[in-house]
């Protein structure tokens, strides 16, 4: 039964070969009922007379029979990693775990209409299983998970979990949209990072306008680490705002660079999620 179809839909393709033996939509390494031509073969190799290929078998001096022998369309595992720390509970122009939800249920309906399993893991200090999605076709546990996002309320706790999220994929290359915001150590960042770069990597950067654009010229705040829980009183003013806004465009440099280094190009998303920007950029990212 075809799902219910959420707001949202984007396309996406992959810059490399799928070895998934699954059907799909994908350039893929299998051999198969596709329309890439590979090679030829004795058709004692690939008993599939369909194939046969007379002009190479007239020539042969041995009198072997060839075929003409495929490269199928193939299916790739999509993933969902998202961030469930404290801070990604942030409430501003927009709720960032809600931006999550529809993140998560526009892959899940895109990959469905491709026919690519899609699985979702959440973590937050720690891997949470039971935010777990085993990869498959069934988009309906997938589209369940999206709704919980937007009643999950997260405690105060940090990101380390990512440093494990690669011990729940499948070896075999998967597209992956890594969603967050990122506010971790660059260093611990790197470190989770590296065990990932097998797979196709999408990082989508939350941030929201109201953390550091929409602070006033002059006023008292009062802040919270909503990883720690721990408040500060600042005492606002317009240098103090242009030196937070410059740390945030820093911030953005570095995790740009950082990003790049892996060659994994950051998608933020600050004021809503647009499923045509994310089809705009795989045309622009990734070689098809």
């Amino acid at each position: 039964m075809t799902p219910q179809k959420p707001a949202m839909e984007f396309t996406y393709h992959i810059g490399w070969r799928s070895r998934g033996r699954h059907p799909g939509r994908h350039t893929s390494a299998q051999t198969g009922l596709g329309m890439e031509f590979r090679n030829h073969a004795p058709l004692i190799s690939h008993p599939d007379p369909r194939r046969i290929d007379l002009r190479q078998t007239l020539r042969d001096p041995f009198e072997q029979v060839w075929v003409r022998v495929f490269n199928q369309k193939s299916s790739v595992p999509v993933f969902v990693i998202c961030d469930l720390s404290g801070s990604m509970g942030f409430s501003g122009h927009s709720r960032k775990l809600d931006i999550a939800s529809e993140i998560t249920a526009a892959a899940a309906y895109s990959a469905h209409r491709v026919n690519d399993p899609f699985g979702f893991i959440g973590f937050d200090d720690t891997v949470r299983e039971d935010w777990g999605l085993i990869a498959s076709n069934r988009v309906h546990g997938a589209m369940d998970i999206a709704e919980r996002l937007r009643h999950y309320h997260p405690a105060k706790v940090g990101a380390d979990g990512l440093l494990g999220v690669s011990d729940y994929l499948k070896r075999e290359r998967s597209l992956i949209f890594l969603i967050s915001d990122f506010h971790m150590p660059l260093e611990a960042l790197e470190r989770a990072l590296t065990p990932l770069v097998r797979h196709h990597i999408v990082p989508m950067v939350l941030w929201d306008a109201a953390e550091y654009r929409s602070l006033p010229d002059f006023g008292i705040a009062s802040v919270a680490d909503a990883e720690t829980g721990a408040r500060r009183t600042l005492f606002l003013r317009e240098s103090y705002r242009e030196r937070i806004l410059q740390s945030f465009e820093d911030r953005r440099a570095a995790l740009h660079q950082l990003f790049m280094r892996h060659q994994m190009p950051p998608f933020y998303v600050e004021n809503g999620f647009n499923a045509d920007d994310l089809s705009e950029y795989f045309y622009q990212f990734v070689a098809s």
